[in-house]
């Protein structure tokens, strides 16, 4: 029955942000390279009747990238979205959105003009209901088609520049999977050739806020699909595990009891088909993953190669990057040395700091450790353990961010590995976000952990700090007015006092009441009591 009302509820909301949108994917717009669909609230592209945006140029970053990829104009996500669209919807104030009709993150109401804040938690910390109603909004993702957007099936040349469209429709959850597939895929050169060294997501700065930014959408993709405003991603503290603590059916899935690369029949996931995880397929074939399913999601945590994984993290490892000062370092890729973002990828030691190729640590232990879909990094995100990570993942980060308060000109301007300066856009996003949007602090971005806002120093700074400086600046005032007030209040009981007195005098001794008082007395003493 929840379920059925969730179905139901999906055709009152309209999705704003993400990968094609199914508006932008005919040949009249490929060929045009415009992307500026109508807002339904007027009719009008971008909004722009109601004032929320316009269609306007795409101008990209002209900051030099690393020497990593030696090739120009063979990868449709090379100065993205330029290969596609050059026209998009530039959004105005707080609007947001391929078509300006969404609120930008921490915004909301009709104007977007109410700030919102909402809190990530702790898994363990749901209640049964509020845990599975989580599961209950993976599984209507999963089941249903995304009436906004398509996915691409072939590379833009492949489509014969756009006049010939090859897009297929694909569910909300899967949507998402295929973005992480599309990021991190390998170039298509000529021939048969690959290229393998690239990945706009991974292995370079641009790995923290990009997650972020997924991780965001997602949470969007939800509160529209099920109306609830409210809902957040949940987290898993991985920190000190022993073993996968969720790998349970009442959480994300046991282990089959015959098979122990398959999920438990009990789990809600047994019957999920993975997309996205044969990429020596299509790269042999030059071809684009195309959603089409793949079997099912495979997991077996525990039995890998402990020689490169070892074990899970620790507290002290996280600590320890914590501690690193700088974000980025040296050629800013996986082989970079004291760099933070090196370091909690995985990719640098979390004991000193220094590159190993040998190891697979932090992030990448977590993924390594679940042998299994989530140990491919392009099909990784079919796990649904992969949203609870990355968001323990990108708590640390924002960890980092509110310890060391850093300029936005720390994030490397040039330089970087293609796609992860900061100037540079989003593959494969659309509308159109930097790297370096979103190089800031969480609660800039509308959310928080539970577990940050019970160790953040600067919420007493932040919040009950103020509140104590306004009373430090007006307490004398309040102490004067206190003493007047009780100076009145002691003289109007004095002459209430001797008033009754003399009074009492005048009557009679055998007339004295003392348990009643006449009209006139108790309205006296009434307006004393409101004074």
């Amino acid at each position: 029955m929840f379920l059925a009302v969730l179905y139901c509820l999906l055709w009152s909301f309209q999705i704003s942000d993400g990968h094609f949108p199914r508006a932008c994917a005919s040949s009249k717009n490929l060929l045009a390279k415009e992307c500026c669909p109508p807002w339904m609230g007027d009719g009008s592209p971008c909004g722009q009747l109601s004032g929320r945006g316009s269609c306007q140029d795409i101008l990209l970053s002209s900051a030099p990238s690393g020497p990593q990829f030696p090739f120009k104009g063979v990868d449709d996500r090379e100065s993205w979205p330029s290969v596609f669209y050059n026209r998009t919807c530039q959004c105005t104030g707080n609007f947001m959105g391929f078509n300006c009709g969404n609120c930008k993150f921490g915004f909301g109401g009709p104007n977007c003009t109410e700030k919102r804040l909402l809190i990530r938690r702790n898994i363990f910390d749901l209640s049964v209901s509020e845990k599975n109603k989580f599961f209950s909004y993976l599984t209507l993702a999963k089941h249903t088609i995304s009436s906004v957007y398509v996915i691409p099936t072939g590379t833009y040349g492949q489509m014969n520049n756009g006049s010939t469209p090859m897009f297929n429709d694909i569910n909300m959850y899967d949507l998402f999977v295929w973005m992480h597939y599309y990021v991190s895929r390998d170039t298509l050169l000529e021939g048969s050739e690959i290229w393998r060294d690239i990945d706009f997501a991974h292995e370079a700065p641009g790995f923290l806020p990009w997650h972020r930014l997924f991780l965001l959408l997602w949470e969007q993709e939800i509160r529209e699909l099920t109306g609830d405003e409210n809902f957040t991603i949940p987290y898993w503290d991985w920190r000190d595990a022993e073993n996968c603590e969720i790998c349970t059916d009442e959480y994300l899935g046991g282990r089959h009891p015959e098979n122990p690369n398959l999920l438990s029949p009990a789990s809600f996931f047994s019957s999920w088909q993975i997309i996205c995880s044969r990429s020596e397929e299509y790269n042999s074939h030059q071809v684009l993953c195309d959603g089409t399913p793949e079997g099912p999601l495979l997991r077996n945590p525990g039995n890998h190669d402990k020689a490169k994984t070892p074990r899970l993290p620790s507290s002290a490892d996280v600590e320890f990057c914590l501690s690193l000062t700088q974000y980025e370092s040296g050629s800013m890729d996986r082989t970079a040395n004291f760099s933070f973002r090196n370091t909690l990828e995985g990719f640098a030691s979390p004991l000193t700091g220094i590159a190993d190729p040998s190891q697979s640590s932090m992030h990448n232990a977590l993924h390594i450790f679940m042998n299994g879909t989530m140990s491919q990094v392009q099909g990784s995100a079919n796990d649904p353990i992969f949203l609870l990570h990355h968001a323990f993942v990108d708590s640390i980060f924002e960890q980092w961010l509110r310890r060391h308060r850093p300029l936005l000109e720390v994030y490397p301007e040039a330089n970087a590995p293609i796609g992860h300066n900061r100037d540079s856009y989003m593959v494969p996003f659309i509308p159109l976000y930097r790297n370096g949007d979103f190089f800031i602090t969480s609660k800039d971005l509308g959310y928080d952990y539970s577990y940050l806002q019970e160790s953040d120093p600067g919420f007493y700074r932040n919040y009950i700090e103020p509140y104590l400086e306004q009373a430090s600046r007006i307490w004398p005032w309040l102490l004067g007015a206190a003493l007047v007030g009780a100076v009145i209040a002691a003289a109007l009981s004095g002459l209430s006092s001797r008033l009754c007195h003399q009074k009492k005098k005048k009557q009679p001794q055998e007339e004295r009441q003392p348990l009643l008082m006449d009209k006139d007395d108790y309205h006296s003493l009434l307006y004393q009591s409101h004074l």
